[in-house]
């Protein structure tokens, strides 16, 4: 019986903590998707933690351009700001790819976004990548300069790699869109990044 009563206000008191904040262990992520402030979610919480903080809440896509363009984006972003920008003169042997650059302008144009909702620096603010790298390196980026609410999407639009079976090697474990989650390959002018 006494167990019982112990038990009792801790059950209350993991009830009363945030859902999002029990989803994501952060034990469990690799390195490179911590960030320092450790806000996570996965994409299937979002929706319902946009609506839960509405309208004090700003969604932001850090893909690239070409990303944003070619792989569709997720439905109800506030606006787009990449974190990075590719460099087409430049190849990631290792990689295989064109080699992706820090964006000198990132927390200017990010901020744009923030003024043209009215958010503080105290709001919610969610960042979604393509699988939940860059939107933590944002994330910590935006919190040297302030910010105390940043939560990253972890298995962010596109999710993780599939380490197994008939989709090995493919973005086809989690994410926005392995989810079922409403997006578009139509890019909505009012929210997309423009470099002037």
């Amino acid at each position: 019986m006494r167990r019982t009563i112990l038990a009792l206000p801790l059950c209350a008191a993991l009830l009363a903590l945030p859902t999002a904040a029990l989803a994501v262990d952060p034990a469990s992520l690799p390195k490179i998707k911590v960030s320092k402030l450790g806000l996570y979610l996965e994409a299937r919480e979002v929706p319902a933690f946009l609506e839960k903080h509405a309208p004090r809440v700003l969604f932001v896509d850090v893909r690239t351009p070409e990303e944003q363009l070619f792989v569709g984006t997720p439905a109800g972003i506030d606006g787009t700001t990449p974190f990075g920008i590719m460099n087409y003169s430049k190849w990631d042997e290792e990689k295989k790819t064109y080699l992706r650059y820090p964006n000198p302008d990132f927390l200017g144009q990010f901020e744009m976004w923030v003024m043209d909702k009215g958010i503080e620096k105290t709001d919610p603010i969610v960042l979604i990548c393509r699988s939940g790298d860059r939107s933590a390196l944002a994330a910590d980026l935006l919190a040297r300069h302030g910010y105390t609410n940043i939560w990253s999407v972890v298995d962010g639009f596109e999710g993780d790699l599939a380490k197994d079976g008939p989709n090995k090697g493919r973005r086809a474990v989690n994410g926005w869109k392995n989810s079922g989650l409403p997006w578009s390959y139509d890019l909505d002018r009012k929210r997309a990044f423009f470099k002037d």
